[in-house]
């Protein structure tokens, strides 16, 4: 039923009030008369645009795409600003403020006169917060994510930022590549706007986006420098003003079905050990129970398909020219809830139905897979007793059980200052062991999970060894590295009491990390334990400290999370308001 008087924005506009009227004033000083707005839903185009975020900086123009859609359906498109997570440039790290922006995006939607919004993301962070905070403000939504980089070539070489990057300078540590070669990768790796054109943690978001439902199908992969990704903007502009008459809101979205689908595709291709902790945020924001243990127990039963770096040998673009991530989520089809809605009024079954994949080596089938089991491993033990996470598809297989001691540092800094010492004690046996980077010991949860080999063994040929956090890592990284480490070294976790020279054993197939050290021993060095002082006393700083969760609990602050029935009837309620 298309009732004007039912649409949010007119307890703005509508009526003969003096404050209707000079909020339809304010508009007509923006060049709308009457005619352009009265009586049409009001679309919020939600843009991360900035100059300092580089993956979003072409968000201005998708901004006038999604406009000339509204305009065309019948909208009114207004566009306004968040805050923006350059995931290069912000420190200590954008994880610090993932929350912050998801609680810019919910509050700039609940208190504006918006009927429904259209979220345009791109970099790591900056897809789940506004997923967050769309999920909290619950109205129309519909995201366009703003798509990966074309391809990065050197010499003959295909390249992807983040993945390429990494292998080439660690290449550069060791004396096996000059100067000039490196200042050749740098001009060359990242040749277009967009995000990293690898499977990272921005090209895992935007698919998990799609994977839930929350973007019209097909949208995450479209290069950026593509004119699809334009013609997908106007599209998902017309859409909206559909959405907002039809009142197909997040909640009716972001199911637990939605949830499980998009765990079991996160596994399909490989994704970011990131999208565990931004899917249980983004879960927690819909009332959704999902739980750290679900992830492993979907990733074993999901086999790995997508044959993208990191965890394989292509990059997004062949990725989307392959089919991109409807042809994976039709692959798995069988295993995931085909009846799940989406933002184009569609099922997930309907929306793949009709998807071919032209490459089978960048996309397998079901019955030959790159992994029987999904991209992420969730492994439980004396170390890590509420979890710990592993890209187990981009590891070293023979590192997967592996028993070795321990080199541990107690702080970035001193990881960083002494990890190239030729005196250092470490062998490629070694199982090398950072503290105090998880969500309070970073502070932050910052993105240092990825240690770096030292130079004296990458002389040798070693290019990987057992490397264990409570910090993230780049889902651009790659190695056998242990993450997520739960609960983290500063709140007294037992990583808080591995010493160097502690045998610790790792058993991926067994989902195992132990510290093989006595249980009395290890009570006794926590007993003693003292954290490093907090680093910010005041300001927003103070507060995510103060209420951030743990990582097996998405890195959420807890009174943003979904309130149950009983606890949201003493609640405040925006909508009340005169």
């Amino acid at each position: 039923m298309r009732d004007p008087q039912k649409l949010r924005s007119a307890r703005w506009f509508g009526g003969p009030e003096y404050e209707a009227l000079v909020r339809r004033a304010a508009l007509r000083s923006e060049g709308l008369g009457p005619a352009g707005f009265e009586g049409k839903p009001v679309i919020g185009i939600c843009n991360s645009w900035s100059e300092l975020t580089h993956c979003n900086v072409h968000l201005r123009r998708v901004a006038e795409a999604v406009k000339r859609g509204v305009w065309a359906a019948g909208g009114v498109p207004l566009e306004f600003p968040t805050i923006s997570l350059g995931e290069l440039f912000m420190k200590p790290t954008t994880m610090l403020f993932r929350n912050l922006m998801a609680m810019d995006v919910e509050e700039c939607i609940t208190a504006n006169p918006i009927d429904g919004v259209v979220l345009l993301s791109g970099c790591d962070k900056t897809t789940p917060a506004q997923l967050m905070g769309a999920a909290s403000a619950d109205l129309p939504t519909v995201m366009v994510t703003g798509g990966p980089q074309l391809s990065g070539h050197w010499g003959r070489k295909e390249i992807g930022s983040g993945t390429d990057g990494r292998l080439l300078f660690q290449e550069y540590r060791a004396g096996r590549l000059t100067d000039e070669q490196l200042a050749e990768v740098e001009g060359c790796i990242a040749r277009s706007n967009g995000h990293c054109m690898v499977m990272g943690t921005a090209s895992t978001m935007a698919s998990m986006a799609e994977s839930l439902g929350i973007t019209l199908p097909g949208a995450a992969a479209i290069p950026a420098a593509d004119a699809r990704r334009f013609q997908l903007a106007e599209d998902a502009g017309r859409r909206i003003v559909d959405m907002v008459w039809e009142d197909l809101r997040p909640s009716k979205i972001l199911t637990r079905a939605a949830f499980e689908n998009a765990v079991r595709t996160d596994m399909a291709i490989g994704g970011s050990t990131n999208a565990v902790v931004h899917l249980l945020a983004i879960a927690g924001r819909a009332g959704v129970d999902l739980r750290l243990s679900d992830f492993d127990r979907l990733s074993r039963e999901t086999p790995f398909l997508a044959n993208i770096k990191p965890s394989g040998r292509y990059l997004m673009e062949d990725f989307y020219y392959a089919g991109g991530l409807p042809v994976v989520m039709k692959e798995i089809l069988p295993l995931l809830d085909g009846s799940s809605l989406t933002a184009n009024g569609r099922t997930i079954a309907e929306n793949v139905a009709d998807a071919a994949c032209s490459n089978t080596d960048v996309i397998r089938p079901l019955d030959r897979p790159l992994n029987d089991e999904g991209g992420t491993a969730i492994l439980y033990g004396n170390l890590a007793p509420d979890g710990a996470v592993i890209k187990q598809t981009a590891a070293s297989p023979h590192l997967l059980q592996h028993r070795g001691k321990a080199v541990v540092f107690d702080r970035y800094e001193e990881l960083r200052a002494r990890i190239d010492d030729d005196g250092l004690e470490i062998d490629e046996n070694s199982v090398l062991v950072l503290k105090h980077a998880g969500p309070t010991g970073g502070p932050g949860f910052p993105e240092w999970g990825h240690l770096p080999i030292p130079a004296k063994l990458l002389r040798q040929g070693i290019d990987d060894i057992v490397r264990i956090s409570d910090a993230r890592m780049s889902g651009t990284s790659f190695g056998t590295d242990v993450l997520h480490v739960s609960p983290e070294a500063a709140v007294g976790g037992p990583l808080a009491a591995v010493r160097t020279g502690d045998v610790i054993e790792l058993d991926v197939p067994a989902r195992r990390i132990q510290l093989l050290v006595e249980d009395n021993e290890i009570l006794g060095r926590l007993a003693a334990y003292e954290p490093p002082p907090a680093p910010y006393r005041r300001g927003y700083g103070r507060l995510f400290l103060r209420e951030v969760t743990q990582a097996h609990e998405g890195c959420d602050f807890r009174f943003l999370e979904r309130l149950t029935e009983g606890e949201a009837a003493g609640a405040f309620d925006a909508e009340r308001l005169p």
